[in-house]
């Protein structure tokens, strides 16, 4: 630690702990002062103060030291007594009060980042007038009975030459009558040094009458105690002094006071000499004398081991009588005031041994007497000695923290002194470094006066900060805690200094309660202060403030537009945070080539219109050619990334606005800010184009009552939107701009008042950028996306489109016709119109002359008999973009309507996209072509769920039995079955029998909500081989089953359009990947809607429902079909042998190719004879069964081998063999069958399964082109299907 007398608590113990003066003077010394804007103490005061006086002083030792530093404090005698606690906080409050008025151009000062106000200095962090308030503070308590260096060791006497009889006056003024209580009551010596000081004015005369005043003084009073001071010698009163001596005077005072302006240099120099002469002769020479005198004193009284005993039997016998308020305890004859004055001496002298010997000494004793206050008096002296020798810091602060309890214990009366011992126990511990234990003792001085517990917390508030770590919480809480104390006691400066130094630490943080409370109280105590601008700008802070209570949304609130109404203005706000804007969702819509038939349109992603539109629009190297030859001759090169529009078409920008708070808030006059140029070189592109936020740190910008009128409001055109906003609501707000003439425009940003009070500006540019590029990163290029400015072109046709017609809501299978309708406003006609829809599965286009046709009727195949059939074009479906005929132009005469194919394919939210190119006539405009994009949106509800089985027929080899199940899935529509349709020519379908009605009333086929619907068909394969040309064939089977009752109810027909169209999209979604060499079948099952009010959604025409099934299986995946034909009962008498029985077996070869057979039986039963299992094995079943089972089985060559049964132990004896030829081998020409003989000997009664044997083909070679073909199976093994006999035996008649 550096030297403790050059600490700041050594300066102040140097101040406070020195010499005291009493000063008695006449009214006329104080006149001839005045002349200087002067009292008698103020001129003197700067030479009581000596830095280097350099005096010999030898105390009790015989080793002398010299004294460097040295002060007197002069006081006049009405000053020596303690202050009332009125006048002692009137002139604390004058210290605040004044360093508030000086520090008020540091209010509108930014606040400080903390980063910074970590790295200041003590002397920089720390206002400068604590010092002085803390002064304050101690000489409050200064002149206490208990105390002796408050006490005066000399009297200063002043008695000017004017006055009448002046030795008479000096004799008078030291009456009993006008000195200080204390020098009368006891406390204090009143035999002290006497100092007698004849003052001339030199404005007055001549000296000659003070040189024999000053002699007749000298003998009365003696040569060497009086002494002639001659001030005012300056002629005209304009003396400048280059060191003034009386600055200090200057801050408090008027500054058109001249302080010292009648002394010349030789009075400076005489009272520096003065003084100097009075402390090194008479001061100094008398302490040293009286230190000396009651050493002796104490040490024959009081040292040594025998006084010691003495002393404490002698204090034993005393009586435990407590301090008596009313008269002193001590008075300055007794041994423990001598004892304390020595030691105050000797202190104020710098022999800090001496002093702590002897506080040391009369602690005991004030210990024993239980005067409490003395003795915390010398504890407190004790720790200040024990710093200034730099001994023990245990023992100081143990000194200190027993003087600061023991004050604490007396009560209210020593509050001053517990403040002052606080002050001084802090400083110690700062000059150690020791800033957080400062702070608690700053925080326990912190009492009832909120004055001082404010300064008293903030200087606790800084020893946090200076500690070692930062205690930044600590810090900022502190000052929080000292602003409101400052506010209580009208201290407002001083309340706002304290906060915006706690805004450094709560900025940016997640503090959000403590960060508004800081800004609300700062923005409120900005406006009663008068500095308006300053307080809204804190109040802004705090608008958005959703985490707070409602109640407390509301006072922030009401509190903002009172100061907006005080100021009588209206402000324009940069980034208003009322109400909030989610920037990362602002999107511009605009329009160049890309027109939008809807805001849905607008909304969806620009990649999947650019892939929809990637077969219609121009090559993209073509277009950026043109675009860049055609470009440069029009524009200037630093617009080539411009985004264009078009003059007449607006611009729309999404706003999403969000109101943070609990309570409603009203807007209104929301709009864009926009720049127009007419010439593209007036708006400097590099610029962002942002509103100047730089000429008014606050964002603050006073306008007029009636708003300003934009000097562009001849170029565009603006919408303006008013919303009302409920608790925490969020609006989307769709504000537009229509250029009316060329040039350049920018979107600046966008405005709103907020309740008619304020108006709200945010700058797209500057916040878009603030919230998308990260801290320290390099700021991205500028897409074309986020370019806010534009390019205006001159007027191009537009086209505008609708569909009529179609639903919001439907059902699944939904078949509607629906009407395109375009529009061409403009003059200009258009031409080369092409069209592309993302899903034709759900959108197709249809033909022009079914536009006048009444839907469904004519797709019946009554109607369509009567005129010519439209069938599926193959060359068309191959065709994605639809191009509209040559003679067709849209004009703004003339609309073009145009039909449409609509189905609800699947259930879900379906996105119809349908975009529409089209060119323009005029060669001259930067864009040759625009397109029309249509974009809707329709929620398919479940309408009829249909599955189909389909399983060989058990009888006939050609047949198959076809299960359609069909369930009713909406909660409230019924619908009615109308027919199924089997698509595929080689096919026949047909009921298996006819179907009954359901009901009553309820025709055939009908399906109410939830219910469900079973139809069993046959399905029989037309498919032969010619006899000639040895060609393949189809016999034409009806493919159209009519599942209604109603004979009236023509079948509609399913190869036409629009069932052909949609088919075929079904076929391609619904395509398997394997297929096998087994035939596919395609079912159309068509149902109607019944008519139901409560239906949702509700019905807008009679509507028909078609279900698609495609690739449905049919039969096996091995081209090998047989059946076993035989007696299923027989019965034998097994007494006469054994029972043979005659069976047959078909085989038949499906493929087109030749295939040789071979059939193998085997004698040995399988592993289970348990139907189910063998089922389960078998490549074909009978009945019904899941479809999964025939549509996923795969055959390989040899496959089935593997699962015929081990043959049973010699010990079994198989119930039955085949007695037959174990193999047999055909061969099949294509398409054709063969018929096997076949014989089994039973030996026993009982049900058998005749599964045990297994078929094996193999393609035979022959000419076909599928010979080369290696991915084509080619072989394969078939087991077994289950054949159940049952032998009984044979009664005996």
């Amino acid at each position: 630690m550096v030297d403790p007398a050059n600490t700041k608590l050594g300066r102040m113990l140097l101040d406070q702990i020195s010499p005291a003066v009493m000063v008695l003077r006449t009214p006329l010394v104080e006149d001839s002062c005045r002349r200087n804007h002067l009292s008698l103490i103020e001129m003197l005061s700067p030479y009581s103060t000596f830095n280097n006086i350099d005096v010999p002083v030898r105390t009790a030792s015989d080793q002398p030291y010299r004294l460097r530093k040295f002060k007197l404090r002069l006081f006049y005698n009405s000053d020596i007594r303690q202050r009332s606690t009125e006048a002692a906080k009137e002139r604390l409050k004058q210290v605040i009060t004044h360093a508030g008025d000086k520090e008020i151009s540091d209010l509108c000062s930014p606040e400080a980042e903390i980063e910074s106000v970590i790295t200041m200095s003590a002397q920089e962090l720390v206002p400068s007038w604590f010092q002085n308030f803390n002064k304050e503070l101690i000489d409050a308590a200064a002149f206490s009975e208990h105390e002796a260096f408050d006490h005066p060791v000399a009297c200063l006497v002043a008695v000017s030459t004017k006055d009448k009889d002046p030795i008479g006056k000096f004799v008078d003024l030291f009456n009993t009558t006008q000195l200080p209580h204390l020098l009368n009551d006891g406390s204090m010596d009143p035999k002290i040094l006497k100092y007698y000081l004849l003052v001339h004015d030199n404005q007055e005369g001549m000296q000659e009458k003070a040189t024999g005043i000053l002699a007749e003084m000298r003998s009365t009073f003696g040569a060497s105690d009086c002494r002639l001071l001659c001030i005012n010698s300056s002629v005209d009163g304009t003396e400048e002094h280059q060191q003034n001596s009386w600055a200090s005077h200057e801050n408090s005072a008027s500054n058109e006071k001249q302080f010292g302006c009648f002394l010349n240099k030789d009075d400076i120099e005489e009272l520096r000499n003065t003084m100097h002469d009075f402390s090194s002769k008479h001061i100094i020479p008398l302490m040293e004398l009286k230190i000396r005198v009651l050493n002796q004193q104490v040490s024959a009284t009081r040292k040594g081991f025998r006084n010691q005993i003495k002393n404490l039997w002698w204090r034993k016998g005393k009586d435990d009588v407590p301090e008596n308020p009313s008269a002193p305890m001590y008075t300055f004859n007794s041994t423990e005031s001598q004892i304390r004055v020595l030691g105050d001496y000797a202190f104020m002298l710098r022999d800090y041994e001496l002093a702590l010997s002897n506080y040391r000494l009369i602690s005991t004793d004030y210990k024993l007497d239980k005067a409490l206050k003395h003795y915390a008096g010398v504890q407190e002296m004790m720790g200040l000695a024990y710093f200034m020798l730099d001994q023990s810091r245990k023992d100081a602060e143990y000194c200190m923290e027993n003087a600061f309890t023991t004050y604490a214990k007396i009560g209210s009366s020593c509050g001053r002194n517990v403040t002052r011992c606080g002050i001084w126990w802090a400083e110690m511990l700062k000059a150690r470094d020791q800033y957080k234990d400062a702070a608690g003792v700053y925080f326990r001085i912190s009492g009832e006066e909120p004055l001082n517990s404010a300064v008293m917390l903030e200087q606790a508030a800084y020893c946090f900060l200076m500690s070692t770590p930062a205690m930044l919480r600590k810090y900022g809480f502190h000052l929080v805690l000292s602003g409101d104390l400052y506010k209580k006691c009208d201290q407002i400066k001083h309340a706002v200094r304290t906060y915006k130094g706690a805004l450094s630490v709560f900025k940016g943080t997640a503090w959000s309660h403590i960060r508004d409370h800081v800004h609300f109280h700062i923005g409120k105590w900005y406006a009663i202060l008068g500095m308006f601008d300053e307080g809204i700008k804190h109040v802004l802070e705090v608008l958005a403030c959703g985490h707070q209570a409602k109640l407390t949304q509301e006072l922030f609130l009401s509190e903002f537009f009172q100061i907006i109404q005080e100021t009588g203005k209206i402000f324009e706000v940069l980034r208003l945070q009322l109400p909030v804007i989610n920037f990362p969702s602002i999107k511009v819509v605009f329009e160049d080539h890309r027109t939008y038939a809807s805001p849905a349109a607008a909304n969806v992603e620009e990649s999947l219109w650019q892939a929809l539109e990637e077969d219609m629009t121009p090559s993209v190297a073509g277009l950026k050619s043109n675009w860049l030859d055609l470009q440069s001759k029009i524009l200037p090169k630093k617009y080539k990334e411009s985004n264009v529009c078009i003059a007449g078409e607006a611009i729309k920008v999404e706003v999403s606005f969000r109101n943070p708070l609990q309570i409603p808030i009203s807007v209104s006059n929301v709009s864009l800010i926009c720049k127009h140029s007419t010439e593209c070189d007036k708006i400097d592109p590099a610029s962002n184009g942002s509103l100047d936020e730089d000429k008014n740190d606050t964002g603050l910008r006073t306008v007029s009552v009636t708003g300003e009128t934009s000097t562009d409001a001849s170029f565009f055109d603006l919408s303006e939107v008013n919303i009302s906003m409920q608790s925490g609501e969020t609006v989307l707000v769709q504000l537009t701009v229509t250029p009316k003439v060329e040039g350049t425009l920018k979107l600046v940003g966008v405005r709103w008042k907020l309740s008619g009070s304020v108006i709200g500006i945010c700058n797209f540019q500057s916040d878009i950028v603030r919230k998308k590029v990260a801290k320290g990163k390099r700021k991205p290029k500028k897409s074309l996306k986020d370019n806010l400015e534009f390019l205006v072109i001159k007027s191009l046709p537009r086209l505008e489109g609708t569909i009529h017609n179609l639903p919001q809501t439907v059902y699944t299978g939904d078949l509607r016709r629906l009407t395109m309708e375009l529009r061409n406003p403009s003059k200009t006609p258009v031409k080369n119109l092409k069209m592309k829809i993302n899903h034709p599965r759900f959108l197709d286009i249809a033909d022009q002359e079914v536009m006048n046709l009444e839907f469904p009727t004519y797709l019946k195949k009554q109607a369509i008999s009567s005129r010519s059939c439209t069938t599926l074009d193959a060359s068309k479906t191959a065709k994605t973009v639809f191009m509209f005929p040559e003679n067709i132009a849209s004009s703004w005469q003339t609309p073009i309507k145009w039909p449409l194919w609509f189905r609800a394919a699947a259930s879900g939210s379906i996105s119809l996209c349908i975009t529409i190119y089209y060119e323009t006539e005029d060669v001259s405009s930067i864009i040759k072509y625009r397109t029309l994009r249509m974009h809707y949106n329709v929620e398919v509800l479940p309408s009829l769920e249909v599955s189909y089985r389909i399983s060989p027929s058990p009888s006939r080899l050609h047949e198959f039995l076809v299960r359609m199940d069909a369930t009713n899935r909406t909660s409230s529509q019924n619908f009615q079955v109308h027919q199924l349709s089997c698509v595929v020519d080689q096919w026949e379908l047909a009921l298996l029998q006819p179907m009954q009605p359901i009901g009553p009333n309820l025709s055939l086929g009908f399906l109410m909500a939830g219910q469900s619907l079973s139809c069993f068909f046959r399905l029989k394969n037309c498919k032969t081989r010619g006899s000639t040309e040895d060609k393949m064939s189809f016999a034409k089977g009806i493919a159209d089953v009519r599942l209604v009752d109603s004979e009236s109810s023509g079948l509609f027909d399913t190869s036409v359009s629009p069932f052909d169209l949609f088919h075929h999209q079904e076929r391609l979604h619904q395509e398997r990947h394997d297929k096998g060499d087994g035939n596919t079948v395609d079912f159309i099952l068509i149902a109607e809607s019944q008519d139901d009010s409560d239906a949702e959604p509700p019905r807008t025409a009679a509507e028909i429902l078609s279900h698609y099934a495609c690739h449905c299986r049919v039969g096996s995946s091995s081209p090998v079909w047989w059946s076993m034909d035989g007696p299923r009962s027989v019965n034998h008498d097994f007494s006469s042998g054994f029972c043979e029985i005659n069976l047959n077996m078909t085989v038949y070869n499906s493929l087109e190719d030749a295939v040789s057979v071979r059939i193998n039986t085997l004698d040995s039963l399988p592993r289970s004879n348990s139907i189910t299992n063998t089922a389960s094995v078998s490549g074909y079943e009978y009945g019904w069964h899941d479809a999964s089972h025939l549509t996923d089985a795969k055959v390989t060559p040899d496959s089935m081998g593997g699962r015929v049964g081990k043959a049973l132990s010699p010990e079994s004896v198989s119930p039955f063999i085949w007695s037959g030829s174990c193999s047999t081998r055909i061969n099949l020409e294509p398409l054709s069958s063969a018929e096997v003989p076949l014989q089994i000997s039973v030996f026993c009664q009982g049900t058998f399964d005749l599964s045990n044997y297994s078929l094996q083909w193999n393609l035979l070679p022959g000419d076909g082109g599928d010979d080369g073909n290696e991915s084509r199976v080619r072989s394969g093994s078939c087991h077994g299907r289950p054949y159940h006999i049952t032998v009984l035996q044979k009664e005996q008649s």
